[in-house]
């Protein structure tokens, strides 16, 4: 016959095995468990004692007692995370993958990584192989192109009709009322658009992405600014490109240069934009920041090793990852909600900008 404090313990692994209890969570207080299980306070204490000696629950001085073995590995289920990503080993991507890969190992969660190389015909590829084979618990996505129409929205609604929860992460599909993580892509375009406003330029040019969403918020964020000041927004001096004249920016210089003639300042969509500007402004004698100021966004690794270090806009991947990844947790273990955070933007100044007049 089972012991009373054998039916406290065997409900408590339960509880860990199903998700309901995870690393970290409290345990019901003592209290609770003499009225669930109709025991004495020395019945539960013996359970609690037993777990404790196990090493799957721990007592806190007066806090309570909470699960301290990894639920995953303490299971044996393996639960698997797909991130799909455009790349992976340039720009920021190498610390969004750091943050991801910290939490779901943490959790004895198996990770694996796909790249779209941003094509919709990838991204395609690889979700209709997700749908096909449901091989993964849940989808962690960073979007292809999503400034533009895109004809495998479908697709992502389907895996989480089969169960599979979706996350977007860097940027999302508006069409999809699907949550995501990012930066707030709107004020920092704002903030860049802002600080040169301050520093008195009111010539300001901007190059932005068209194919991607990022790139209409970020425009979004520098227009607000601009007009809230009452600067004219010049649509001769705002640049749309695509990811593939982006990557050939320097071939296309004449075209930078006539577009950006009479500026004495530029917000661009991201440090690469800005890194290459920079380089085809020099090259063609006008000096950073004494002729033309320059801000970027992400404050990625080029910002510092850029010939004229770039003011920019702190984009904090790494913790983006991370909280993509403990959203993804909590939704397949715990089945926690995932809601929408974007992080607040912050301004990242170096040697990029001339200061004409503080207003």
């Amino acid at each position: 016959m089972q012991k009373k404090y054998e039916k406290v313990i065997a409900w408590i692994k339960s509880q860990i095995e199903s998700g309901a209890l995870a690393q970290g969570n409290r345990l019901p207080s003592e209290n609770l468990l003499m009225e669930q299980f109709q025991v004495s306070r020395q019945t539960v204490r013996r359970a609690l004692e037993i777990l404790t000696e196990e090493g799957v629950v721990e007592g806190r001085r007066g806090s309570g007692t909470y699960v301290s073995v990894n639920t995953r590995r303490y299971t044996g289920k393996e639960i698997r995370v797909e991130v799909m990503l455009t790349c992976v080993d340039t720009y920021i991507f190498p610390a969004l993958v750091r943050g991801i890969e910290s939490v779901l190992s943490g959790e004895g969660c198996t990770m694996q990584i796909s790249v779209t190389g941003n094509a919709v015909e990838k991204e395609r590829m690889l979700l209709k192989e997700l749908i096909r084979t449901k091989s993964v618990d849940g989808l962690i996505a960073e979007t292809v192109k999503s400034g533009l129409p895109n004809p495998n929205l479908e697709l992502y609604l389907k895996l989480e009709r089969m169960g599979i929860p979706v996350l977007f992460v860097n940027s999302f599909y508006r069409e999809l009322d699907i949550p995501h993580v990012s930066l707030d892509d709107r004020q920092a375009g704002y903030l860049a658009a802002r600080h040169l406003a301050e520093c008195g330029h009111t010539r300001i040019g901007g190059i932005f992405k068209s194919d991607d969403g990022q790139g209409h918020l970020r425009y979004a964020g520098y227009t607000e600014a601009l007009m809230e000041r009452e600067i004219r927004v010049r649509s001769e001096h705002v640049i749309w490109i695509d990811s593939d004249e982006l990557r050939e920016m320097e071939e296309e210089r004449a075209k930078f240069l006539k577009r950006l003639k009479g500026c004495t300042a530029c917000v661009c969509y991201n440090d690469e934009t800005a890194y290459k500007l920079v380089s085809i402004l020099r090259e063609a004698g006008v000096h950073v920041p004494g002729d033309v100021s320059v801000v970027g966004i992400d404050n990625s690794g080029l910002a510092g090793f850029c010939p004229v270090p770039l003011t920019s806009v702190r984009n904090p991947a790494e913790k983006l990852g991370k909280a993509a990844a403990e959203r993804m947790v909590g939704c397949i273990c715990r089945q926690e909600k995932m809601e929408t955070l974007e992080f607040e933007p912050e301004l990242i100044m170096r040697s990029s900008v001339k200061v004409l007049r503080e207003i």
